[in-house]
C-alpha cells in the first residue's frame, strides 16, 4: 500500500492533476440532487477534486476529510476552513448533518470487507433522509483498457477487489440506502505507459508486486521490451454510482 503522507506532493501530477480532477467533479454533481446545499467529501486527498466540487454549484457548502496528514494540509491550502482530519470509518459529525456524501477513489484501499462495510455505513449515518451518497466502485477494472500493458500485467497476482459494484450496492443497501443513478467519466491524463507503468511497479503501485521481489522484475522486464515506452495508452474509464436514503414516511418521527 502507498503511504499517502509521503504521496501527498507528487499525487495530483502523478494521476491527471486538473482535467482529471475536473472530469471527475463534473460527474458527481450531475448525480446529486439539485436542492443539496451540504456535501461530505470524504477521503478528499489533497482537495483537488473537492475544491471543484465547491466551485462547481453556486450555494453548495463542501466540507473535505482525509486520513493523510500531508493530504489534510494540502487540501487546507485549497479550501481554507473546510476540511478535517478523520477516518472514514469513524467520521466525526452528528447522523443527517449533510445533503450529500461523495466518496472517489475509497473504498478500493480499504484493508477489509468490514472496513468498507464501515466506511458506506458511516456516510449513510451521516446523510440526511432525502441525501444522496455517491462513490466510485470497480476502480481497479477501470485502468484496464485492453492494452498491450494490460496483456502483460493479465497474469501478476490480484488483490481482492473490495469496491466491486454488486458488494458496494449490497452493502448500501443493509444501511436503507436504495440506488439512485450512476455515472462514469475518464482519467484524464492517467493513460499508462510502459516506462511510467514500469515505474510505478518499482515504487509500489501494485500491492501485490513488491518493489525489488523477483517476480516484479520480471514483469518490469516484459514491459520494458513493449514497444512505443513513451506513449500514453488510453485513458482508464472511472464508475460512479449513486444511493439515495429514503425520505421518513408522511407523519413518522
Amino acid at each position: 500500500m502507498l503511504d499517502y503522507d509521503k504521496e501527498a506532493e507528487r499525487y495530483d501530477a502523478s494521476r491527471g492533476g486538473e482535467p482529471r480532477a475536473a472530469a471527475a467533479a463534473e460527474a458527481v454533481l450531475g448525480l446529486l440532487p439539485g436542492r443539496a446545499r451540504s456535501l461530505l467529501d470524504v477521503a478528499c486527498g489533497t482537495g483537488i477534486v473537492t475544491r471543484r466540487l465547491a466551485a462547481g454549484r453556486d450555494g453548495l457548502r463542501v466540507t473535505g476529510v482525509d486520513l493523510a496528514s500531508a493530504m489534510v494540509r494540502q487540501a487546507a491550502l485549497r479550501l481554507p476552513g473546510a476540511i478535517v482530519r478523520a477516518d472514514s470509518r469513524r467520521l466525526p459529525f452528528p447522523a443527517g448533518r449533510f445533503d450529500a456524501v461523495s466518496s472517489v477513489w475509497l473504498l478500493h484501499l480499504a484493508d477489509s470487507d468490514a472496513d468498507v462495510r464501515a466506511i458506506v455505513a458511516e456516510c449513510a449515518r451521516v446523510l440526511r433522509p432525502g441525501g444522496v451518497y455517491v462513490t466510485t466502485v470497480d476502480k481497479a477494472a477501470a485502468h484496464n483498457v485492453g492494452s498491450d500493458i494490460d496483456a502483460v500485467l493479465a497474469s501478476r497476482p490480484r488483490r481482492a477487489a473490495r469496491d466491486k459494484a454488486a458488494l458496494v450496492a449490497s452493502y448500501a443497501a443493509a444501511c436503507g440506502l436504495v440506488p439512485a443513478g450512476q455515472s462514469g467519466f475518464p482519467g484524464r491524463g492517467q493513460g499508462r505507459s510502459p516506462r511510467r507503468t514500469v515505474a510505478d511497479l518499482r515504487r509500489g503501485w501494485f500491492v501485490t508486486l513488491p518493489p525489488g521481489e523477483p517476480l516484479a522484475e520480471r514483469f518490469a522486464e516484459r514491459l520494458a521490451r513493449l514497444p512505443d515506452q513513451d506513449r500514453p495508452r488510453p485513458d482508464p474509464w472511472f464508475t460512479l454510482r449513486a444511493f439515495r436514503k429514503p425520505e421518513a414516511p408522511s407523519g413518522v418521527a
